[in-house]
């Protein structure tokens, strides 16, 4: 296949072949069952629908060209993709996470870990050296990060992370959900393996539920992560598998304008005298600006969170008064998402109470900057 331009290989779905009826959309393949002889192998790719079917192979090599890797599973959701990764792993094995992460995988983390015989320790990845202090050679196999992390928005280094990872024996795996390939291509950085909640921007209209999960390599830990997929029956399917597709067509220019907005809200808020805070990696007074600067390209995201100087109850106060601002969880839809993001964690975050996190969409910017400046004003 030639190499093209991003959009170019995004417009066309990696540039699959089409539907020998002649349509250009590709159709929804809803057999659970294939031929095969009588005994022995089937004589096409295809047996059985939770190995794989004609329609997933697109999706997937759209994302493995994007992200640059050797090989790509779709799963159910984003957790699903997240735990057939840590599942590959050995009891008694020992992963470093941050402290600063997605609450889900966090919850299902600490109960999985406690049966599963796996020892973790929660570390500020924003300083590699307390990564490496962390670190236990020949023990440690997993470092795990998300960057931008969720949901302060610390940025943390992918190449010298991996570094100290594979210095250790590790790998380090990256959740890529919130930056997506269009900002920030880890395997290029040193990372083994990639996931993402194909939920948020990979589909972007918040219709689908799905998952992915890439490797750097076709290795033996790898194996045992598409294996996870099958025999757990954790893969994507049919009609899902086609709607993510066709959000993904349009991932650059949802990406771009997401990024945009979330700019020009961050510079409309910063020194608000109703927040104590704006997290935002765009931002030059926040502490990863110049390290995201370096790393990502094109845009710093479409994330931020503020911290509402009135604490909880003026938080609340804001969800009630936006009109724009849907308050809701989920992120990276073409509609701007609001959400208090303790209340959705429950009393063991360590959000501050009047954190609100926002994702922002793909409506008119000023629209969203005027419907968040009046829900601050406390005239309203």
């Amino acid at each position: 296949m030639p190499s093209y331009a991003t959009d170019t290989i995004l417009a066309q779905g990696a540039g699959q072949e089409h539907d020998p009826t002649g349509a250009i959309v590709s159709p929804i393949h809803l057999a659970t069952t294939f031929l095969r002889p009588v005994e022995g192998d089937p004589s096409t790719e295809w047996s059985y629908s939770r190995y794989g079917y004609p329609g997933l192979e697109q999706p997937e090599a759209t994302l493995k060209t994007l992200e640059g890797a050797a090989d790509c599973r779709l799963f159910s959701s984003g957790m699903s993709a997240m735990t057939a990764v840590i599942m590959a792993l050995r009891p008694g094995d020992h992963c470093l996470f941050p402290i600063d992460m997605y609450h889900g995988l966090r919850t299902w983390l600490h109960a999985h870990s406690n049966h599963w015989g796996m020892r973790i320790d929660h570390v500020d990845m924003t300083d590699p050296d307390k990564v490496r202090a962390a670190m236990i050679p020949g023990v440690t196999r997993l470092v795990w990060l998300e960057t931008p992390s969720n949901p302060h928005w610390h940025v943390y280094d992918i190449a010298s992370l991996a570094g100290i990872a594979h210095r250790a024996g590790a790998k380090l795996v990256v959740d890529n959900t919130v930056a997506t390939p269009i900002l920030t291509q880890p395997i290029s950085l040193g990372a083994d393996i990639v996931v993402h909640s194909a939920t948020k921007y990979l589909n972007g209209h918040s219709d689908v539920l799905a998952g992915a999960a890439l490797t750097a390599a076709d290795d033996d830990f790898w194996k045992r992560v598409a294996l996870n997929r099958d025999y757990h029956g954790g893969i994507l399917n049919q009609f899902q598998a086609f709607m993510l597709l066709r959000g993904m067509r349009t991932l650059h220019l949802r990406i771009a304008r997401s990024c945009e907005s979330a700019m020009a809200l961050a510079n409309a808020l910063q020194g608000h005298p109703g927040l104590r805070e704006v997290f935002y990696p765009g931002l030059p007074t926040h502490p990863g600006h110049a390290l995201a600067a370096r790393q990502m390209a094109g845009g710093f995201g479409g994330m931020l969170s503020i911290v509402v100087a009135g604490g909880e109850g003026e938080a609340k106060r804001i969800l009630t008064r936006t009109r724009l601002w849907k308050p809701a969880t989920s992120l990276g839809g073409v509609e701007s998402l609001i959400e208090r993001r303790g209340a959705v964690e429950g009393p063991c975050s360590h959000v501050d109470p009047g954190l609100l996190r926002l994702s922002v969409g793909i409506e008119a910017t000023a629209d969203l900057i005027d419907d968040l400046l009046a829900a601050l004003s406390p005239a309203n």
